[in-house]
């Protein structure tokens, strides 16, 4: 599958999903407390330093960026898909969404005080991953906090492809994360992988970094 091929099958997935994705997920940080952890952590992490603007990349119909935006960011939300951003935008007017490729961002450099990116790289294949990573740490400044959600490979180590119930994903091993973001201008601050809950189909990571 070309680069070409596997973006437009994701965007394409997203889109027919949309509204049931949005219905689905829309209450899910509410029983979640490590997700809303790492959360607060990410968000005290960026208030330490001088706030500026912070982007929830991969942003889906919005649930994130709208917990950091209740927390006092100034927070956007990008996404792949147009479908999830009119979701987005109609649920949440008072917060900007774009449509947009994490791999090719249309911001200047160092422009970002913070990025999440909540289940964003899980989609994209592993060898395309750092220049992902190199593309976040363009447009953070230094000392920009960055925080990643994902499902956690079974392994201590390494990638996992496996099949998730939208589009193609895999999954990572914190360490493994953890190294590509220091490899590519971050250092990494927190890593957290924890066990299934009941609506999981595996283990959850998260890895906060700052970059350099």
């Amino acid at each position: 599958m070309t680069e070409i091929d596997d973006v437009l099958v994701t965007r394409a997935a997203y889109d027919a999903v949309a509204e049931l994705y949005t219905n689905l997920f829309k209450s899910h940080l509410d029983s979640n407390p490590f997700d809303r952890a790492m959360l607060d952590v990410f968000i005290a992490s960026v208030n330490e330093t001088e706030p500026g603007m912070v982007a929830d990349i991969g942003c889906g119909p919005g649930r994130v960026t709208t917990y950091l935006k209740a927390a006092g960011l100034n927070v956007f939300g990008i996404d792949l898909s147009p479908e999830m951003i009119r979701q987005a935008r109609a649920a949440h007017p008072d917060i900007h969404f774009e449509e947009g490729s994490m791999e090719r961002m249309s911001l200047d450099d160092a422009a970002l005080s913070g990025i999440v990116a909540w289940y964003s790289i899980i989609h994209t294949p592993p060898e395309r991953v750092p220049a992902v990573l190199t593309e976040f740490a363009r447009v953070l400044r230094p000392e920009g906090h960055i925080l990643f959600g994902f499902q956690a490979a079974e392994e201590p180590r390494g990638v996992q492809a496996y099949d998730h119930k939208v589009a193609p994903g895999y999954r990572w091993a914190p360490d493994t994360l953890a190294e590509a973001l220091e490899e590519n201008g971050f250092r990494v601050t927190a890593r957290m992988l924890r066990a299934p809950r009941p609506d999981d189909r595996g283990p959850q990571g998260y890895v906060l970094a700052v970059r350099n």
